[in-house]
């Protein structure tokens, strides 16, 4: 059945035979002066869709609100719903009579305009036919009693249900489409206008069969409990509004940084530079005195110091100072140090800052924060500006697409230091580990034109360094800072510092008054080689193998001539190792000569001898792998760097790979051969003093720890009365 369907409202619609048969009813009701042959036709035509469709409820006009139209009226109401009809001849059966139920229609073909029109250009398509129930359509209908011309319309008879059965139904096999619904639909959406029927509070106990002794108390019950749900609704909506008002403002809040609540709201920092006013500093409790072991440096940061305290000296002949002055060194070595020392001396405002500072997240930070420093340092000049760790802020400069605008806080940074607007007054100290990773705009002469190098200290600073802390604790008038410092090459004053520290905590928790030499050896030897390790249970064999293994370390550096003074020997476990031997130079080697070489390499075979000696050869232990990778390191360097081979001559090899396979393995076997002299130097050495090395072995068993004294009266025959 063809129907043409109007929609209401989302998935709802209307079958266009209800539509004309409701329209249809309100024609006939006023057009009471038409003819007797067409109200024939009409009910006619009427009992026969009756018939096919089924009964369709007809309302009045007064029942549907249209009383008041007219013929005219209800044709233009018709005519503005139903789609206009394009007027085209189409062929009637000529005797109504011969008319039957049955009529062609035509299978699906190969062209979708057969399949959606039922013709093509004007003439019917010939497809096999089928029968089908033939019947004045609801769209002929409405075309004959609107007066338009009839059309063949296409009744397509199939339908595809959307699960896992699909069936098809034929156009007289399908089941008509209930009326209920859609009759009850049209009725609502034909009288929308008159309003809804509200059940009132009488109808509604009528509809319940209340009793009449009950009917107030049911009114009673219904009011309290409208009054109750308005109540609640209204607490509800107050509620909500409430929350709603309390979210808007921690938003607001929130957005414009004012709250710093970090529970209530996420403060976000704003592009305009720092966050607040840079302050500077005043350094007067920090001057040179402070700064031990760095003599050189300070003799050269003294020239800025006199700067900022008399500028005019240098002006009125012409001269200017360096703008920036570049503080290199390893960590630890007092950079920061020194550059409060400079703004202590002067007694000029210091302000500080660290190149983590300036680059965030946002776009502009950096530059902001670097103008917003130099500003306020130009309004305080004469002033000192130290910028800590400048390699993060000052690094080399390169294109690289995850970062496009990390070039803008450096850019306005050399600017700030020599551009177009002058800085005078205002020095620039930076510190940094790694000035090989600064950009070179910015160690050019006008920008950081001095670099000071603040190295590590020497035995005299470190000498400096340490009375300079054991000052502030309480320690034994006995120490002798200088052996501590003999022990230590290689620290720094930060390292140093800790080292006092951790004497000073040895020494509370021992329970004694002050610090003394053992608390400072200890600190050093944990600080080296880690902690004591009394808790590992070491058999007494392993203990005797590494007593004899230390004393052959001791016995080759007591009486070779140019080896180290000893300074300690030990069994104890600390670290990875089971024992050690400590040394100390005499003063720090700037240079060694072939000599000292040797004797290097002699005590680190002495190890391995003396096991080979006392056990066997079958029974030597791993425990002198450590010694032969120095050992072999100081050969190879000997070879092919520092020339002290006479096969190969003086000429260096940094690179063995790209040598000639003839080469290396003539460096090869001049290696091997320092090496095994080595071996039997400290061989001979040790047979010849085996009564010695059995007594220190015994006493390092005895003892496990023993100093440079201990082991003097040891090697010496005498007995350790002190102990």
């Amino acid at each position: 059945m063809f129907s043409v369907s109007m929609t209401v409202q989302p998935q709802v619609t209307v079958p266009l035979s209800h539509l004309i048969n409701v329209l249809h009813s309100l024609k006939s009701s006023v057009a009471s002066s038409n003819s007797a042959t067409t109200k024939s036709k009409k009910q006619k035509e009427h009992t026969s869709e009756s018939n096919l469709h089924g009964t369709e409820p007809v309302w009045s006009l007064r029942e549907l609100g249209l009383s008041e139209l007219g013929v005219q009226q209800l044709d233009e109401l018709v005519n503005s719903v139903m789609p206009c009809l394009r007027q085209q001849e189409a062929p009637l059966p000529s005797n109504p009579s011969s008319q039957t139920t049955w009529r062609t229609s035509h299978l699906s073909t190969h062209s979708f305009f057969y399949n959606k029109h039922g013709f093509s250009g004007g003439s019917k398509a010939m497809a096999p036919p089928v029968f089908c129930k033939q019947s004045p359509t609801p769209l002929q209908s409405v075309c004959s009693e609107l007066q338009y011309w009839p059309v063949w319309v296409q009744s397509r008879g199939f339908k595809t249900l959307r699960n896992k059965t699909r069936h098809t139904q034929s156009a007289f096999h399908r089941p008509l489409e209930s009326d209920g619904f859609t009759s009850s639909f049209m009725k609502g959406f034909l009288t929308r206008d008159k309003g809804l029927e509200i059940e009132t509070l009488d109808r509604l106990l009528k509809s319940r069969n209340i009793p009449d002794g009950h009917q107030e108390a049911f009114k009673s019950g219904f009011t309290e409990g409208f009054l109750k749900a308005q109540a609640l609704t209204q607490r509800t909506q107050d509620s909500l509004r409430r929350t709603r008002l309390i979210l808007l403002v921690l938003l607001l809040v929130g957005l414009y940084g004012i709250s710093k609540t970090p529970f209530l709201s996420v403060r976000f920092r704003t592009t305009s530079g720092l966050d607040s006013a840079v302050d500077p500093v005043q350094m007067k409790n920090v001057t040179f005195e402070h700064v031990k072991g760095v003599e050189e440096a300070k003799n050269e940061l003294q020239e800025v110091v006199e700067f900022l305290r008399n500028p005019q000296k240098f002006t009125v002949l012409g001269g200017k100072l360096p703008k920036g002055i570049l503080l290199v060194g390893p960590p630890g070595t007092g950079k920061t140090l020194l550059a409060r020392a400079v703004a202590g001396e002067a007694d000029v405002p210091f302000y500080y800052a660290s190149g983590s500072e300036f680059d965030e997240m946002f776009v502009g930070v950096g530059a902001s924060r670097i103008r917003n420093l130099f500003r306020e340092a130009k309004a305080s000049a004469p002033c000192v500006i130290f910028i800590d760790e400048l390699d993060s802020v000052g690094g080399k400069r390169i294109e690289s697409p995850m970062h496009p605008y990390s070039r803008q806080t450096i850019n306005q940074l050399l600017a700030e230091m020599d551009g177009f607007k002058p800085n005078e007054g205002v020095i620039i100290i930076g510190a940094t580990n790694f000035p090989e990773a600064l950009d070179n705009a910015l160690i050019r002469p006008g920008r950081f034109d001095m670099q000071v190098t603040v190295p590590k200290p020497d035995v005299k600073g470190r000498t400096e360094i340490l009375n300079w802390y054991l000052k502030k604790i309480k320690v034994d008038p006995a120490i002798e800072a200088n052996i501590i410092a003999r022990g230590t090459v290689g620290f720094s004053g930060a390292d140093l510092e800790n080292l006092v520290n951790q004497a000073a905590l040895k020494a509370a928790v021992d329970g004694k008054d002050m610090v003394t030499m053992k608390e400072l050896e200890f600190a050093k030897d944990k600080i080296l080689m880690g902690p004591e390790r009394r808790s590992a249970e070491i058999d007494k064999k392993n203990k005797l193998i590494t007593a004899y293994h230390e004393s052959g370390h001791a016995i080759i550096a007591y009486y070779t001539k140019d080896a180290m003074p000893i300074n300690k020997a030990t069994i104890m476990p600390r670290g990875p190792s089971l024992g050690h031997v400590s040394m100390l130079p005499e003063n720090d080697r700037w240079s060694e000569t072939r000599s000292q070489l040797l004797a290097q390499m002699d005590v680190s075979m002495g190890g391995r001898v003396a096991e080979e000696l006392i056990f066997g050869n079958e029974y030597v232990t791993t425990g002198a792998s450590s010694d032969f990778d120095s050992a072999t390191k100081i050969a190879e360097m000997m070879v092919t760097r520092f020339g002290m081979c006479e096969k190969l001559g003086v000429m260096t090899y940094p690179n063995l790979t790209k040598q000639s396979p003839e080469t290396q393995a003539a460096v090869e076997h001049e290696v091997r051969v320092l090496l095994k002299d080595s071996y039997e130097r400290a061989k001979a050495l040790l047979k010849s003093h085996a009564k010695e090395h059995k007594n220190l072995a015994d006493a390092l068993l005895m003892y496990e720890t023993l100093d440079a004294k201990e082991i003097q009266l040891v090697l010496e025959g005498k007995t350790l009365d002190t102990r």
